[in-house]
């Protein structure tokens, strides 16, 4: 491309200042992606302090929706901030980025409780969650350009590999200090307050990303177009006006990062809430098992990002999406097999039976101020224990295990308290455990495994995407046009998926049935992937400006 040309007249990067590159580049996305994380990993306790609820699936899911609303305004981050890049530069705007993402996490921990200021606090999380999201919309792109605008192309897949490693390093940064803190404060302390003290330890890491960051010069291919005045005017516009750009966005936006965003939140989020929730793991298990299952699995981004040096960007997305399409269900009915083996065994040994009328379940019904049936409250309660069940429509309400009735008592189907309680035990005496499961070693080693393989179905997928991504679109619109379609798909693909997941697991009362949505999206982004990704990216630039 004729920018890459003028580029190479210049002055190459030294190996000391591409690591600078590397290194400060990844350690924002990195302390960027923890402060947007670090809401998912305490998810359970931010429910508890701002979405109050006597229904735990209405709670939980209110908080994958304060989760989903910081992903729906990255678009809108990508759309300002990708203008900003491609007219103002690249270091500077992932400066503002940072420095926005940060102060909006530190603020969540300054926020009273519902029960202190009602409705303003969940309000209030809200807001900030926006700010994260428009901040979010912008670094993933400047991050990536900047480190594969210094890169030489035959090295280009593996270092900007350490930016898609760094996604995942926040995650397992915002784990990290969540155990640091459960070890160090005492456990009716952290649920109290103490969870508050990641989000303010954002503070910390702000300031030693901004340290890092303005030691950086700016990307030589911008120097070189604003040099020679070849700046875009309107790089939103021309996005979508520059030849053969739609078609790049739409491959960019289902057969790159429909792929890649789906199997990554399904991999950590739902693999998380998955072993909390219906699988009964502790808290403290789950966080450990997930620190070290990601902390091991970073390393399989450098090497797929390596790789796609050798045999192109399509190849490994390819592999991966399609082993994903193969492994995605038989990888959780492992991990639950090995979670919570008591919960499948009594399921098949005595199978539970609703019969009734009106029985479906809408989580979302109590915030219109519609009534859930009686047959709907034991589905909701049968749902949130993780126990599948079978429905009969019949005019009387009963509830089986196997062939033995439970006799349903009148204050279950009023006090929700009195219901789950009820429920659990008699379903304890037909061989259910909804005990807090003590894994032994081999079985925590096993749900590692797996993790691990769901870790490296997704680093297939996105370990060379930043490369990919840089490579698909002109210098020019470069910014704008690989963060439209990358928060687009991250965003409402993929930062929608935890709702989602749960609301068909809610609405199914099958805890497996939330993994369709991931089945789909990546089964629909292989055929675009296929049909879409140049073998060689830049080949279709030859010569763009």
């Amino acid at each position: 491309m004729a920018s890459e040309a003028s580029v190479a007249m210049q002055r190459e990067p030294t190996d000391k200042e591409i690591r600078l590159v590397i290194g400060a580049s990844s350690a924002g996305t990195i302390f960027e992606w923890y402060d947007f994380f670090i809401y998912g990993a305490l998810a359970t306790l931010i429910g508890a302090a701002f979405f109050p609820s006597g229904n735990e699936t209405l709670q939980m899911l209110l908080v994958w929706a304060g989760f989903a609303v910081g992903f729906g305004f990255r678009p809108i981050g990508a759309i300002l901030f990708g203008f900003l890049g491609d007219r103002l530069g690249r270091k500077y705007t992932f400066l503002v980025t940072v420095t926005l993402m940060g102060i909006a996490t530190a603020g969540v921990g300054f926020i009273p409780s519902a029960e202190t200021i009602g409705l303003a606090a969940p309000v209030l999380v809200i807001f900030l969650r926006i700010l994260q999201g428009l901040a979010l919309g912008g670094e993933y792109g400047g991050a990536a350009i900047y480190v594969a605008e210094h890169a030489p192309t035959e090295k280009r897949g593996y270092y900007t590999s350490y930016i898609q490693a760094s996604v995942a390093g926040g995650f397992v940064l915002s784990i990290g200090v969540v155990l640091a803190c459960r070890f160090l404060i005492p456990e009716q302390e952290f649920n109290d307050w103490g969870w508050r003290v990641p989000f303010l330890l954002s503070i910390i890491l702000l300031g030693i990303s901004l340290w890092m960051r303005l030691k950086l010069n700016e990307s030589p291919v911008f120097q070189a177009m604003k040099a020679e005045g070849r700046t875009a005017k309107n790089p939103f516009v021309e996005s979508f006006t520059f030849p053969g750009n739609k078609k790049r966005i739409f491959v960019a936006l289902f057969g790159i990062t429909g792929i890649l965003t789906t199997i990554w939140y399904t991999a950590f989020f739902s693999g998380m809430s998955f072993l909390r929730g219906p699988m009964n793991v502790d808290d403290l298990t789950v966080e450990l098992i997930l620190f070290f299952s990601g902390l091991i699995a970073m390393s399989f981004y450098l090497v797929v990002g390596k790789w796609s040096d050798r045999v192109g960007r399509k190849k490994p997305i390819l592999v991966g999406a399609i082993l994903t399409l193969l492994l995605l269900f038989p990888s959780f009915w492992a991990l639950g097999s090995l979670a919570n083996p008591g919960l499948a065994s009594a399921a098949e040994a005595a199978p539970v039976r609703v019969e009734g009328q009106q029985c479906t379940t809408d989580p979302f019904a109590e915030l219109v101020d519609s009534k859930p049936s009686d047959c709907g409250k034991l589905l909701e309660t049968l749902t949130a224990a993780g126990v599948p069940y079978d429905v009969v429509d019949t005019d009387e309400l009963k509830l089986f295990a196997g062939d033995r009735e439970i006799e349903i008592e009148q204050d279950w189907l009023s006090d929700g308290s009195a219901r789950r309680a009820g429920i659990r035990e008699e379903l304890t005496q037909s061989g259910f455990d909804f005990s807090e499961q003590n894994l032994s070693a081999m079985r925590i080693l096993g749900i590692v495994a797996i993790l691990l393989v769901l870790g490296a179905l997704s680093a297939l997928t996105y370990g060379s995407v930043a490369a990919l991504l840089a490579e698909m679109f002109p210098p020019k619109i470069r910014y704008s046009s690989m963060s439209i379609p990358y928060h687009i798909g991250a965003g409402y693909l993929g930062g929608f998926l935890p709702l989602i997941a749960s609301y068909i697991v809610a609405r199914s009362g099958d805890v497996y049935a939330g993994l369709w949505y991931t089945w789909v999206v990546v089964a629909f982004g292989v055929i675009i992937a296929w049909w879409g990704i140049p073998d060689d990216p830049e080949a279709a630039l030859d010569g763009a400006e």
